[in-house]
C-alpha cells in the first residue's frame, strides 16, 4: 500500500498526470484508488461546491481551512483509511499539504495553525510521497484562463496570492524528503515517466 498525492497551484496539470499515473498503474496490476480535495465523498462534494463554486459568498481564511479539513475528515475516514487498509495504491489530487500552502502560506493563517487542524482532520496520516507540480504563475494563468468551466474561487485570486501559495509549496518540498519537485512545464507524459520512477 502507499499513499501519494499530488500537489502544485491551479493550472499545474495535477488531475492530467493523476490519470495517467492511474492508468500506467493499473495496466501493471496495481489496485489504485484516484481520489480528490475537497471532495472524494458526498460531504466532501458538498463542501467542494461552497469553497469553489460561490465565488460571491464571503469566505474567511479560517472558516476556509474549516471547510477543507471538514471535507478532509470525511474522506480520510471513509475513503483513504479503508483503501490503504485494504493494500490499495492511493493516488490525490490536493491533500493537507494544499491548506498548509493555500491557507497558511496564501492567506497567512500561518503553518502551525494550519498543521494543527489538518492533524486533527487526518488523524496524523500524511502520504508516503508527495509530487509537487512546480509552474510560473504567469503559466498557470493561461493554462486556467484556457480551461473549460471559468474560473473557481482560488483561480480569480490575484498573481501576489499564488505566487505566495507557489513559494509556500517550494518551502515544504526543501524540508521534506518523502517530497519530489517536477517541472510541470513538461509534457503529462514525461512527468508520469518521472513519477512512475519515484512510486
Amino acid at each position: 500500500m502507499m499513499f501519494v498525492s499530488v500537489e502544485g497551484i491551479e493550472g499545474s496539470g495535477k488531475s492530467s498526470l493523476l490519470a495517467l499515473l492511474a492508468q500506467r498503474l493499473r495496466a501493471r496490476g496495481v489496485d489504485v484508488v484516484l481520489t480528490r480535495e475537497p471532495g472524494g465523498t458526498p460531504v466532501g462534494d458538498a463542501i467542494r461546491r461552497i469553497f469553489l463554486k460561490e465565488p460571491d459568498l464571503p469566505v474567511s481564511p479560517l472558516t476556509e481551512a474549516f471547510l477543507v479539513n471538514a471535507s478532509r475528515a470525511s474522506h480520510v475516514e471513509e475513503v483513504v483509511r479503508p483503501a490503504l487498509a485494504a493494500g490499495k495504491l492511493v493516488l490525490c489530487d490536493r491533500y493537507a499539504d494544499s491548506t498548509l500552502a493555500y491557507q497558511g502560506y496564501g492567506r497567512g493563517l500561518g503553518v502551525d495553525l494550519t498543521r494543527s487542524l489538518c492533524d486533527a482532520a487526518t488523524g496524523g496520516l500524511w502520504p508516503d510521497v508527495v509530487l509537487l507540480l512546480d509552474l510560473p504563475v504567469a503559466a498557470a494563468y493561461e493554462r486556467v484562463r484556457d480551461r473549460k468551466g471559468g474560473f473557481d474561487r482560488l483561480d480569480g485570486e490575484s498573481a501576489d496570492f499564488h505566487e505566495r501559495v507557489r513559494a509556500g509549496f517550494l518551502e515544504l518540498a526543501t524540508s521534506n524528503p518523502h517530497w519530489h519537485v517536477l517541472d510541470a512545464t513538461l509534457p503529462t507524459t514525461e512527468l508520469a515517466d518521472l513519477a512512475m520512477a519515484l512510486l
